[in-house]
């Protein structure tokens, strides 16, 4: 599927129009996944032109989002942890951060795949994955990670995992602030359960007393 295409500069009214449709669909979609442009240019208080004046359709407006949802992620994922943090540590600290700044577009993991298709899906989570892939290369060399598979392999197998697991929380299978998430992601691949537990809650315990990174 090809990018978007760029868009042309748009005037300060204009953008703050954009952006307030944009911010009322994540909401909305999270409470209603098949809600309407038209209901949404209402929730946003805009009238039903100015919507379809910047998204034609529905797939226009998930487009929009998900690339949205890319930048964040690329954000988040280049302020990365500390320098000299242990693998397993980065790792906790990724899909913790993953968490944080994802948490608003978790309606949007199965609408793309559904509106948009799953290329356009795995190219949002691009960045993602090659950061888990990076994490998983020098945990693998340190021998804290299993290594029976190619990181690049391991990395899109624990992205699907996270993902399966953010699908649980969007239908109220799973209840988690994504520390059960992370605790799951590092015994994957292949922490000890209880070691597993501990890294998460003490760089959660970082992460609450760190000052908040780019696009969170």
């Amino acid at each position: 599927m090809s990018k978007p295409v760029g868009r042309e500069p748009l005037r300060s009214n204009a953008r703050s129009n954009r952006a307030r449709i944009l911010a009322t669909a994540r909401e909305e979609l999270g409470r209603n996944p098949d809600v309407t442009l038209e209901e949404l240019a209402r929730a946003a208080g805009v009238v039903r032109r100015t919507l379809f004046g910047h998204f034609p359709g529905r797939a226009a407006l998930l487009e929009a989002l998900a690339e949205e949802a890319a930048e964040t992620f690329r954000n988040a994922m280049e302020a990365g942890p500390e320098p000299g943090e242990s693998a397993e540590r980065a790792l906790a600290w990724f899909v913790l951060r993953l968490w944080r700044v994802g948490d608003r577009y978790r309606m949007l993991v199965a609408l793309t795949r559904r509106d948009l298709g799953s290329e356009r899906f795995a190219e949002v989570l691009t960045p993602a994955r090659e950061a888990v892939t990076g994490i998983l290369e020098r945990g693998q060399r340190d021998g804290v990670f299993h290594s029976h598979l190619p990181p690049a392999v391991q990395s899109t197998g624990l992205m699907a995992l996270i993902v399966a697991l953010v699908e649980s929380v969007n239908t109220g299978a799973l209840e988690d602030d994504g520390h059960r998430i992370a605790t799951a992601t590092l015994i994957a691949a292949g922490v000890p359960k209880d070691r597993a537990s501990a890294v998460v809650e003490e760089v959660a315990s970082a992460m609450a007393t760190a000052p908040p990174a780019h696009g969170t």
